[in-house]
């Protein structure tokens, strides 16, 4: 049987990769400093997301938002979330339509009106207003993540694609020195310095938002295969029209997207509960999202200061000081796991992930149970160092070609929700019942536990075909490839005939 794509040692001689360190190559510079800037929008939705966190540390802010409690506070949080979700939809139509760039060209607009509005806002419904903006930014902005996979050198892609989510933490660390520094101003700028400081990470975007290629995989599927060409003939081929490696980039994109065009009116979401297969990918496309919010990590990163004062620390300067060094940590728990990915295997990452993760929850339960009952201060502050070892989980590729983007979709979907139910109910939540809050994601980690260890395969290391032989089978997988075959040469048959 035929493979439409080569691998491993054919693929690199057949293809004639750049063998230089990327920095001693001209378009590789290029193209890779123009990657980097495009970066920072994932630092953007970094920075919003800690941002607040210092903010209700601040007395400042707190007056000026009339010290907004339980359900008030969870609305303020997840305004921003629920306007990306509402973003979405269109931000895929546009993207699908008129190209990657201009979505993020309506980022950099809804950026400067947010951050205007929030910034100069005379009162918490302006406040509000401009979180509106500010949380459409970070949808609009995503799409950033989809041209770097697009744009960037196959061999790469992989460490790229990893590092864009790492900036996010690069994000929340400015975020929390920037509020930790101005933590003692007297006046509202305490808060609307940080506020206009949102504009500097996409500010940093602009370079790689104007002078990125557009997306060759979006022309080709658009009918404009010069411009496609020429894009990877000055990024990949060094200006050698006759690349090889340019040559085979364009087969394997208009191979992709021919198939992709037949799948979408071949498929359906229903699919996905048809197969045993599909089945079982569902269960893990939609209980990943779920345990990535609802581990316990979301309330780090939304109220920590609303748990700091459950274990008694209600200094400003030592919340917004934790709030800076968590982030730190987090920084480096992420590049940790983007370079063992591959080395270590998901399963192996999941199930540690989750075990440090009980093992952190049930000490602070503990000791912050020990603190109320108490009141010994000392027992609260051991409690901080339980929260730094509290790690990330991430989520994996597994549906096949004809099925991705659907699996895809749906789990956005249910991140989102999952975001948004979050944030509106833990600051209810630690507002009635405090440090007994933490048993339910003591409860949520152990069902992640046993839910990854019965039903999440180990992929890494494996190609598509494999995964999908773990999922489907030799047999089913053996049909689809010869029925697919099968077409190929008929069609072949009829272009050698016309």
């Amino acid at each position: 049987m035929k493979m439409p794509i080569l691998k491993g040692e054919i693929l690199a001689e057949e293809t004639h990769y750049e063998t230089r360190p990327w920095y001693r190559v001209p378009h590789l510079i290029r193209l890779n400093l123009t990657i980097c800037s495009l970066f920072m929008w994932s630092g953007a939705m970094g920075y919003e997301g800690s941002v607040m966190n210092g903010l209700m540390s601040l007395q400042q802010w707190q007056s000026f938002m009339n010290y907004p409690t339980s359900t008030w506070l969870g609305f303020i949080n997840a305004i921003a979330v629920l306007s990306g979700l509402f973003c979405y939809p269109v931000q895929a139509w546009v993207s699908d339509t008129f190209g990657r760039k201009p979505c993020l060209y309506i980022a950099i607009l809804l950026s400067l009106v947010g951050v205007g509005i929030q910034a100069s806002a005379h009162n918490d419904t302006l406040y509000i207003v401009g979180r509106v903006f500010v949380g459409a930014t970070a949808a609009w902005g995503g799409i950033a993540s989809v041209l770097i996979a697009e744009i960037a050198y196959p061999t790469h892609r992989p460490i790229v694609t990893t590092l864009f989510l790492c900036q996010y933490y690069v994000g929340s660390i400015i975020a929390a020195w920037v509020t930790f520094g101005v933590r003692n101003m007297d006046s509202s700028w305490a808060w609307r310095i940080p506020s206009i400081l949102q504009l500097a990470i996409p500010f940093l975007a602009l370079p790689g938002s104007f002078f990125t290629p557009e997306s060759p995989r979006w022309l080709v599927s658009k009918g404009r295969l010069d411009e496609a060409r020429a894009i990877l003939v000055k990024h990949h081929g060094a200006g050698d029209v006759t690349h090889p490696l340019v040559d085979f980039e364009m087969r394997e994109i208009e191979h992709a997207v021919a198939l992709e065009k037949e799948a979408v009116s071949a498929t359906s979401y229903l699919d996905a509960i048809r197969t045993p297969g599909n089945r079982h990918r569902l269960l893990i496309t939609l209980t990943v999202p779920f345990f990535a919010q609802w581990v316990g990590n979301g309330v780090l990163s939304f109220y920590l200061s609303l748990i700091l004062q459950t274990v008694g620390i209600t200094s400003v300067t030592q919340q917004t000081l934790l709030n800076g060094f968590l982030n730190v940590w987090n920084l480096l728990l992420a590049i940790g796991a983007a370079t063992l990915i591959d080395k270590a295997g998901r399963r192996k990452l999941f199930l540690l992930s989750c075990s440090i993760m009980l093992f952190a929850y049930v000490v602070f339960t503990a000791l912050s149970g020990t603190f109320a009952k108490n009141q010994v201060k000392s027992v609260g502050i051991a409690a901080i160092p339980f929260l730094f070892i509290l790690c990330v989980a991430y989520v994996v590729e597994i549906w096949p070609n004809v099925m991705r983007a659907r699996g895809v979709a749906m789990c956005m979907m249910m991140t989102n929700a999952a975001l948004t139910f979050n944030i509106f109910v833990n600051p209810i939540a630690l507002d009635a019942i405090a440090w007994k809050y933490y048993l339910v994601f003591v409860a949520v980690i152990i069902a992640a536990l046993f839910t990854v260890y019965f039903a999440y395969p180990e992929t890494a290391g494996l190609s598509l075909e494999q995964i999908r032989i773990l999922f489907d089978g030799d047999e089913d997988v053996a049909r689809e490839a010869q029925a697919e075959e099968a077409k190929r040469e008929t069609h072949t048959a009829h272009v050698e005939a016309a």
